[in-house]
């Protein structure tokens, strides 16, 4: 039987976070919590900032059905496309058997598969990597290098992840993000870590395609831990990994928990 407390962690972190990244985009974003939904929605064009959540324990596939139906309407009601995300272990078994074909009927289609991680694992070691030089993001140039990565690492154009993040001053100032910098001062990777609710939290991790497998991302965000560790002093850290980084997180010591999917409204 999987550990509820560990998928309660993941979604509460997801709910913290997103708040304060959501509000940090816009003061007057859709955040809200709702009776079983937690809505963190920037209506940007950067699509992770336009989230929903589902937040019961144990919920049962009618009361899934019908979140999922609240949720597929705040969804339509925005300007901007972004995602469901929705905690696997929440759910009790009959409405993770069923949660396919009720996010269908509501008019919802799965879009990618995601896994909530923690572990007790600083501080870390000072790391490096023969190829990079890490550069923490203060200038507004240095968070546009940011914002690119994870565009091109996750398929949006560059004004999308420009829109997410260029105009912040907390990205610059509060959260430890770092790219991974080349020789030639190509920034060819990033990641960053931010407090929350006694937790460092790991996020936007991404490597430019061009420059995958060199082991940039892993090392990249080694350092977003390490600078964040010693800033905070906390030891425990939590992410949500995509299919593509699941593998790298076990390496650094986070052990995989919650097992998430992701919804877009249906074309």
């Amino acid at each position: 039987m999987p550990d509820i407390a560990d998928s309660i962690e993941s979604m509460e972190q997801l709910a913290t976070v997103w708040r304060v990244m959501v509000l940090d985009r816009d003061p007057q974003a859709d955040v809200r919590d709702l009776p079983g939904i937690a809505v963190r929605w920037a209506d940007c064009r950067f699509a992770f900032w336009n989230c929903v959540t589902l937040t019961e324990q144990g919920a049962d596939a009618g009361l899934v059905k019908r979140r999922l139906g609240e949720a597929a309407e705040i969804m339509r009601s925005k300007e901007r496309p972004g995602f469901l995300w929705v905690f696997e272990d929440l759910l009790d078994e009959e409405a993770r058997a069923g949660l396919g074909d009720a996010a269908g009927r509501a008019g919802l289609q799965y879009a990618f598969p995601g896994t909530g991680m923690a572990g007790d694992l600083l501080p870390l070691a000072e790391p490096a990597h023969p190829d990079l030089a890490f550069v923490r993001v203060t200038t507004d140039e240095q968070l546009r290098a940011f914002a690119d990565i994870n565009s091109l690492a996750y398929g949006f154009p560059s004004e999308d992840g420009r829109d997410g993040l260029g105009q912040s001053v907390m990205w610059k100032t509060q959260v430890h993000a770092y790219l991974g910098v080349r020789d030639d001062g190509t920034p060819v990777s990033c990641a960053a870590t931010v407090e929350a609710e006694g937790r460092l939290f790991v996020l936007l991790v991404a490597t430019d395609p061009d420059w995958q497998r060199h082991g940039y991302g892993e090392a990249v965000t080694r350092k977003a831990l390490y600078e964040g560790g010693r800033a905070t002093g906390l030891t425990r850290a939590t992410l949500h990994a995509t299919a593509a980084g699941a593998p790298v997180y076990p390496r650094i010591g986070f052990q995989p928990n919650s097992p998430m999917h992701f919804f877009a409204l249906k074309d």
